[in-house]
């Protein structure tokens, strides 16, 4: 009876051993797939979690954003379309949180007072938007041609950012980028995935394991019944166009293991 229950117990063991391997297999091959089509330009949908915001987001590498990238997240994935700044070029370029801003103007425009959020339902920080921006060189700034030339110049900007120092950025942004604009741009947390796991450091984490300069742009993906598009429907349209779908969770524990 002894050694039947110890042979039952290894077996048992095996199959978890097992099934852990093809599940790592499986998430490694499925970012493996994301971070190949972010440097080919192609678009991911990344969910964030249950529980959470239950959302699914476009995300395109924004140094590839161009009027046809635009066109895609603003008919197919129908949200706000975004685009991210990693924390060591939100510091040289100066961009504060709006929050932050309208804390500090509360005092002369008493409604920013009753109006700040400082927590959303779904996370205790309530949100990462910046300033928005428009390239100097647009018109309107929210055609499709003019989007898309405000966040790929934006994208320049941020690497080159990341090389400069003693001010260059905010210098830099401010000979190239006017605001108010019709690109909002949302600040990652200092440490990313460690502090918070939006899709704002979800898809910046993504590109920067993709060697990319780390900004994406993102947009969330709605339904044809008002509201966000599930889970389900998510992972269907990635399969009938063959994009890849993450989960949130795919995304951490590849970046656990590439930051080490």
């Amino acid at each position: 009876m002894k050694a039947t229950a110890s042979m039952t117990e290894i077996v048992v063991v095996t199959k978890k051993l097992i099934s852990t391997l093809l599940l790592d297999m499986d998430v490694t091959a499925s970012v493996k797939a994301a971070l190949e089509a972010l440097r080919g330009g192609r678009p991911v949908l990344i969910y964030d979690a249950d529980g959470r915001e239950e959302e699914t987001d476009a995300a395109i590498a924004s140094q590839f954003v161009d009027a046809a990238g635009i066109r895609f997240l603003r008919k197919e994935a129908g949200g706000l379309i975004c685009t991210t700044v990693p924390p060591a070029a939100r510091e040289r370029l100066g961009l504060p949180y709006l929050a932050e801003l309208f804390g500090e103007a509360a005092a002369r425009h008493p409604v920013l007072a009753r109006t700040l959020a400082t927590s959303a339902p779904y996370d205790p920080i309530a949100s990462p938007f910046s300033i928005s921006i428009n390239h100097r060189d647009t018109r309107t700034g929210v055609t499709d041609a003019d989007r898309a030339k405000t966040i790929a110049r934006f994208a320049v900007l941020v690497g080159e950012a990341l090389r400069h120092e003693n001010g260059w950025g905010m210098e830099a942004l401010g000979r190239e980028f006017r605001s108010p604009g019709h690109v909002p741009l949302l600040n990652a947390a200092d440490r990313l995935l460690a502090d918070r796991r939006g899709h704002t450091e979800l898809a910046t984490a993504l590109v920067t394991m993709a060697g990319l300069i780390p900004t994406a742009t993102i947009c969330e993906m709605m339904g044809d019944d008002g509201r966000a598009l599930s889970k389900e429907d998510a992972k269907e349209y990635a399969r009938e166009r063959t994009l890849v779908f993450l989960e949130g969770q795919d995304v951490i524990e590849a970046w656990r293991a590439w930051s080490g």
